[in-house]
């Protein structure tokens, strides 16, 4: 998910965004601890999107 796309939408479903990348960065976790995560790269990539989310978050909280 790239910046521009995540500038777009409103404080509110940026807040639903962010809740469910932590909910899948947790399963993530979860996966990687019992051996059943195949896909590593996409625990980094939450993690990346998660802060491009807290940063827009602050951005539009701090102008408004």
């Amino acid at each position: 998910m790239k910046a521009g796309e995540l500038r777009e939408l409103t404080l509110d479903e940026l807040r639903e965004r962010e809740r469910q990348f932590v909910e899948e960065q947790y399963n993530l976790r979860f996966q990687a601890v019992t051996g059943q995560l195949e896909n590593t790269g996409r625990a980094k990539e939450v993690r990346k999107i998660l802060a491009r989310i807290k940063t827009i978050l602050k951005e539009k909280s701090s102008t408004e």
